[in-house]
């Protein structure tokens, strides 16, 4: 294997690349959603963020990376980075702290996390999408999403009310681009009906399949597989809050991750390939049944070859929650994209035992009524 990852200065700290002093007085500036630039916390002051990507800048296309060569671990050291995490003992996140934090709770799952004392050495990401929502946009959306539940416990409603904080994190994802050509073997079913004798008695059209053989090539080129790139949270609610558009990347600028959290991919690059692969054979059987044709069809096998494999390490944008009821911690997520909510949640079984009782309540008075009128 060769590595070609060089060694940074003794002398530099990773948390610092994060931190960004403002130039009139010194106080820390952040990036703001709402105005899409740096502002000062302490004297307002605001800076544009200089990029070549996305809707801000020139449209200058990213650059790929090359799956096999990143496999082989032969990773230019300009494409890596060191940042200091902490890893949650409970769901095992790597959530990545600012300079001056040295504990928190975990974002993910709310569990009291102390800082690590190492850092972690990764790709680095290519793109990401800014927050385009606020946390006060992204807790309306959430607010109408939990008052919308059914069933939900009084405190998880109270909990909205309280106008608790969120965590933006920006969540690790894997895109893949590759090359398809597959080979396939199949057969094309036609429809044809026969008149047999129904259960009654009386004639009726049966549908019936005659097969035959059928074979071909498909070839489709994949852009942009999306895979998400962390086990932190269940995979049905990330994978949820898609559509994501990507169109809106902008290359990757330590300034837009200020203010906010970054999680470190615990998905490896390979790992994530073979979800990619999935998706991309779900696509290519779609593609076979097309090419089939008729009015029902069969795949006996099917062999593809993939090339020119690459992909770019990118951020997402995420608002997190995590609420406790009964000692058990349940996430909510919003797209700081779109605003789309996603979550787990919690049952009040005792509402539910009085909706339960209200019906059968109602269900005897409507069957009392109806024995009343047939008197």
């Amino acid at each position: 294997m060769t590595d070609t990852f060089d060694r940074e200065p003794e002398s530099a700290r990773p948390e610092d690349e994060h931190r960004f002093p403002c130039p009139n007085c010194g106080s820390d500036m952040r990036y703001a959603p709402a105005e899409g630039k740096m502002i000062c916390d302490h004297c307002g002051n605001e800076e544009p963020i200089e990029v070549t990507d996305g809707p801000w800048g020139g449209g200058v296309a990213m650059v790929e990376n090359d799956f096999e060569a990143a496999v082989r671990g032969e990773v230019a050291a300009s494409e890596m980075e060191e940042t200091r995490v902490s890893t949650c003992p409970n769901c095992g996140a790597q959530v990545q702290f600012d300079g001056a934090d040295h504990s928190q709770e975990c974002p993910f799952c709310a569990t009291p996390v102390v800082a690590d004392t190492g850092t972690h050495r990764h790709i680095k990401p290519k793109g990401l999408i800014p927050f385009q929502l606020t946390e006060r946009e992204a807790h309306k959306a959430m607010n109408d999403w939990l008052h919308g539940l059914w069933f939900a416990p009084n405190g998880l409603k109270e909990y909205a009310r309280k106008d608790s904080s969120l965590d933006g994190i920006y969540v690790p994802f894997w895109t893949y681009d590759a090359d398809t050509a597959t080979r396939y073997r199949g057969q094309r079913g036609t429809a044809y009906y026969v008149t047999v004798k129904g259960p009654d008695g009386k004639p009726r059209q049966e549908r019936r399949i005659r097969w035959t053989r059928a074979s071909g090539r498909v070839s489709r080129f994949f852009d942009d597989i999306l895979v998400l790139a962390s086990k932190s949270l269940p995979k049905r609610y990330t994978d949820a809050l898609a559509p994501w558009d990507l169109s809106g990347l902008a290359e990757y600028r330590p300034e837009f991750l200020s203010g906010f959290r970054a999680e470190g991919y615990t998905v490896e690059l390979d790992e994530g390939m073979l979800e990619a692969r999935a998706i991309m054979d779900a696509q290519i059987q779609r593609d076979i049944r097309r090419d089939i044709g008729g009015d029902a069809q069969r795949i006996d096998a099917m062999d593809t070859h993939v090339d020119k494999v690459t992909f770019k390490h990118i951020l997402l944008p995420v608002w997190i929650a995590a609420y406790k009821y009964r000692g058990k911690s349940f996430r909510f997520v919003v797209n700081a994209q779109s605003g789309k909510v996603q979550g787990e949640r919690p049952y009040s079984w005792g509402k539910i035992a009085l909706a339960v009782i209200a019906a059968l309540i109602v269900a005897a008075a409507v069957f009392y009524g109806l024995e009343v009128m047939d008197r």
